[in-house]
């Protein structure tokens, strides 16, 4: 399976495409905005699509060419402003579903936040609300669709040592997560078809990440 990895540049897709590239069954395209990046992931055997997420539909349909899956990890970052939440979380996520649709790609994973239902808008700080906002309803376009979803609710993330173990259900105690299981638990989810049509929240816990997600 030909996976494209959308922010392949960021902190939990680097480390999706790098196990990505340690499995025999997938294989990792990484979605870059910029030539500059591209050395890490040739490095690891993968290729490399040079797209910014702010172009249009058709360029990131593009390199979604020949893939089977395509895995949507982008994110705006805690430093910039609410119009790139507007235009990354939520724009950028609405146009690379539509992408997948035009490409002929049938399997989604997205990324999102851990609590996205509006009740969590309303109770998030002023400063995160935007975030929290974008990502729902970037989660309600996919589930709208007829593609073939997983949505991931990761915890707080960290950048901890990864452990391969996590606790991942339908609603969990809000905790804390490494970028690393998470990118094992998108793994995970890309091998299982069961994980189709469900979205779950992880964090950090004591299941290793296979049976976590075979469990959901």
């Amino acid at each position: 399976m030909k996976v494209l990895v959308v922010g392949a540049n960021g902190q939990i897709g680097k480390h999706l495409v790098t196990f990505i590239q340690e499995t025999d069954n997938l294989e990792a395209r990484a979605m870059i905005r910029n030539e500059e990046q591209a050395s890490f992931f040739e490095n690891l055997g993968a290729e490399t699509a040079v797209v910014d997420l702010e172009q249009d539909i058709d360029s990131i349909a593009k390199a979604a060419e020949g893939v089977d899956a395509v895995v949507f990890t982008a994110g705006s970052g805690p430093h910039t402003g609410k119009d790139k939440t507007i235009m990354v979380d939520l724009d950028g996520a609405v146009k690379t579903i539509e992408a997948a649709k035009v490409a002929g790609v049938k399997r989604f994973v997205m990324v999102s936040s851990f609590d996205t239902r509006r009740e969590a808008i309303q109770a998030a700080p002023s400063s995160f609300a935007p975030y929290v906002a974008a990502k729902h309803y970037a989660d309600e376009w996919l589930k709208r669709t007829d593609l073939d979803y997983t949505i991931i609710h990761p915890g707080a993330l960290t950048n901890d040592q990864g452990t391969g173990q996590v606790n991942a259900a339908s609603e969990v105690e809000r905790g804390e997560v490494s970028r690393q299981d998470v990118a094992s638990v998108i793994v995970a989810s890309l091998e299982n078809k069961d994980t189709v049509g469900k979205e779950f929240q992880v964090v950090a816990g004591t299941t290793p990440v296979k049976e976590a997600v075979k469990s959901i």
